[in-house]
This record gives structure tokens, C-alpha cells and sequence, in this order.
């Protein structure tokens, strides 16, 4: 069973400090979008601006730190981003308190957070991969997969209870002491790491930042589901600050609503992810890509129909509980797959390369989903998003393009 397999101290260390982030973050869900509403009184655009432009900005700079995070050691890139992390977020209540707290602050923390999140997972991804056997590859993520959602489902109801006790910016600042946690979570683990080697004579050439871009173009399982993902992610966080400006300003829920409304629902992803390797097992990993892919997709309409009240809160609980358990059982299964079809020596550039795109779409697609609300309603948006995404599954893999290249042999367990 996935919850009693032993993967070592060393990943024990690494999976409690992505624990402590991880529910740093779920207790700082939505924290910048709902500071510009609540603090600085945004609007529907200025609000996705948030969500899409930071996001993007950041992507852009995480470009030409992929072949840097690739050549060298993984460990050091993880604790300096985290460091990183911290003192971006701890901008934020320390500007409140003085009373300078501006919409352009939180565009910048937003640009900086997103950067070093893209450099710190590809440095992570490479990590795990030397750290686990590949046997192990498809626990380790489920168990990431699973710390991921639980983090959500406690998180935020508690980080509304937070603010309305303590003020909007308390869960910045637990988010922020979880960046720090974080980072001496990873200094603790114990252990050589070795520097990495290049696979050529000169790897960072110019056109080292695109090889990421090239091996997953070039391999038909990996591109097929990059596309995919690109649009289903944007699509679905495109609906995240539309939603946002919905509930809390026009139904008028209150914020520990707003956040019980997005916890509830990722008990799901306990589900999902605790399943993975079972319904792996038994139905075979391209079943999962077709089926729980598919279905992760349908479900984004019914945010159409949230009404006000307490039919309006289960509505959303609902839809997001259909959405969460497939993309729980999906996720670790992708996540593995994407490790074992990449080299070693590419495993940071091809996850950068990854994380850039679902960055650049979610930023692209929230932004024209935040105008749109803008021009429309937030329900037009919502409908938009959910009838786009019906579309995604057509570009899920066939079974012949996840199986026509093997994997390479994979590396000796650190």
C-alpha cells in the first residue's frame, strides 16, 4: 500500500518540508487576490491582473534560470528559493502595518513567488528522481499529491478564520515562516549530493534554456499531455479570481466561507492520490490518462449555476469535489510518467519547460477570462471557461504515443 512503503529518511526530510510549505500555502489559499479585494477594493480585471500578470512575468524570468537550476546541485537551488519566497511574502504584512500596502507590491511578490516556485520544483523533480528508486517514483508523488491536498482542505477555512480574527495579512505571514521552515527542513537532510555532469562540452550554450521544450515536443506521450495540461490548468485557474470577485462581492459569502468552499472538496484529493498506485496497478496508466483526464474536464460548468446561499456553497463544494479526485488520481500518474521519460541530465530544463507553459497559459487565459468578466459578468466568464474545457479531452494521448518510447535506464538509488 502506497501509505506503508518505507522511502528512506532523506526522503522523509524532503516530503516534511514540502509538508510545511505545502500547508503554509494552504493556509495563504487565494491570500493576494483577496488582500486587492478586501484591502485595496480591486475589480474583476485588476484581480486577474494579479493572478495572470505575476504569474506570466515570473514565468518569463524562470526561463534562463532552467540550465542554472540544471548544472547544479539541486539542494542548495531548493533552500534559495525558499529563502527567496520568504523574503518576497514578508513584504507584504510589513507594508500593511506601515500603512504603504499598494496593488504594485503585490504585482511584484507575485512575480518574484512565481519565479523561484518554478525554479524550486525543477530543482525538487530532479532531486527526487536520484533520490527514489523508480519503483518508488509513482509513492513518492502520490504521497506529494496527497500532503498537496490535504494542505487545502485544512488551510483555508482556518486562514479565513485567521483573517477575520487577526486581520487580511496573517496568512501571508504563515505562508511566509512555512518558505523559512521549508528551508531548514531541506538543510537537514544529511547526505552527498552529487554535483551534476554535463552531458555535452558546453551546456549552457544559448540554446540550452529550449532543450526542455525540445524533448518534450519531440517525445508524442510528453507532448500530447503538455498540451493537455497547459489547457485544462488555465482554463480551470482562469476560473479562480472570476470566482473569487463572484462569491465575495456579488453573493456576498463571507471569507470563511469562500475558503470552505475550496478546502471541503480537496478531501477529495486524499482520494485520488491514495488510489493512484492501486487503480495503476489494476487498470493500466493510459486508462487513467483517458479517464480520469476526461473527466477532470466536464465537471467546470457547474460553477455557472452557483447561486447565493447555502444551495450556492454546496454547488461549488460539488463541482469542485468531482474535479479535485480526478486530478488526484491524474497528477502523480503524470508526474511519474514525465520522470521516467526524461533523461537524467534534462530533467530540470524539461520541468521548468513544463511548469513555464502551464504558467503562460494559466496567465493568458485569466486574463482574458478577468476582461471578459469585466466586459460581461463573472457568469459569463464561468461559462466560457466551462464550455472551452469540454474540448481538452480530444488532446489526450493515444495509447500508441505513451507507449512508443521507453523509458531511459534509470538511475542508481542515492
Amino acid at each position: 500500500m502506497v501509505g506503508r512503503r518505507r522511502l528512506g529518511r532523506q526522503f522523509g526530510w524532503l516530503w516534511a518540508a514540502y509538508a510545511v510549505s505545502a500547508y503554509g500555502s494552504g493556509l495563504g489559499f487565494g491570500a493576494l487576490p483577496l488582500i486587492a479585494v478586501l484591502v485595496l477594493h480591486a475589480g474583476p480585471a485588476e484581480v486577474s491582473a494579479l493572478s495572470a500578470v505575476g504569474p506570466a512575468v515570473g514565468a518569463l524570468i524562470a526561463v534562463p534560470l532552467a540550465p542554472w537550476v540544471e548544472f547544479r546541485r539541486k539542494r542548495p537551488v531548493m533552500i534559495a528559493m525558499d529563502l527567496t519566497r520568504f523574503a518576497a511574502m514578508t513584504t507584504i504584512p510589513v507594508a500593511y502595518a506601515l500603512g504603504r500596502l499598494g496593488f504594485v507590491q503585490l504585482l511584484v511578490v507575485s512575480i518574484v513567488v512565481a519565479a523561484a516556485k518554478i525554479a524550486f520544483g525543477a530543482a525538487g523533480g530532479a532531486y527526487l528522481k536520484a533520490l527514489v528508486r523508480p519503483d518508488d517514483l509513482l509513492v513518492a508523488n502520490a504521497r506529494f499529491e496527497s500532503t498537496n491536498w490535504s494542505s487545502i482542505a485544512v488551510g483555508p477555512p482556518l486562514g479565513g478564520a485567521a483573517i477575520g480574527l487577526f486581520g487580511p495579512v496573517t496568512t501571508v505571514m504563515a505562508d511566509a515562516l512555512s518558505y523559512l521552515l521549508s528551508a531548514l527542513g531541506i538543510t537537514a537532510i544529511r547526505g552527498r549530493e552529487e554535483a551534476p555532469q554535463p552531458a555535452g562540452k558546453n551546456p549552457v550554450r544559448a540554446g540550452a534554456v529550449f532543450d526542455g521544450w525540445r524533448h518534450i515536443m519531440g517525445h508524442p506521450g510528453l507532448r500530447a499531455l503538455y498540451l493537455n495540461n497547459m489547457l485544462v490548468s488555465g482554463l480551470i485557474m482562469a476560473t479562480e479570481p472570476v470566482l473569487a470577485v463572484l462569491l465575495l462581492r456579488r453573493l456576498d459569502f463571507s471569507p470563511w466561507q469562500y475558503g470552505l468552499a475550496f478546502a471541503a472538496p480537496c478531501l477529495g484529493g486524499l482520494i485520488g492520490s491514495r488510489l493512484a498506485q492501486r487503480v495503476v496497478a489494476r487498470y493500466g496508466r493510459d486508462r487513467i490518462f483517458r479517464t480520469a483526464g476526461t473527466l477532470r474536464a466536464v465537471w467546470l460548468i457547474g460553477l455557472v449555476f452557483v447561486r447565493p446561499g447555502v444551495v450556492g456553497l454546496v454547488t461549488v463544494i460539488a463541482v469542485e469535489l468531482a474535479i479535485i479526485i480526478n486530478m488526484s488520481l491524474y497528477t502523480p500518474v503524470l508526474a511519474t510518467y514525465r520522470l521516467e521519460h526524461t533523461p537524467k541530465h534534462l530533467v530540470a530544463r524539461t520541468l521548468s519547460a513544463w511548469s513555464i507553459g502551464q504558467q503562460a497559459s494559466i496567465a493568458v487565459l485569466t486574463a482574458l477570462g478577468g476582461l471578459l468578466a469585466d466586459a460581461t459578468s463573472p457568469r459569463t466568464a464561468l461559462t466560457a471557461a466551462g464550455l472551452l474545457i469540454l474540448a481538452t479531452p480530444l488532446l489526450l494521448p493515444r495509447r500508441d504515443q505513451t507507449s512508443q518510447h521507453e523509458p531511459e535506464p534509470s538511475p542508481s538509488h542515492a
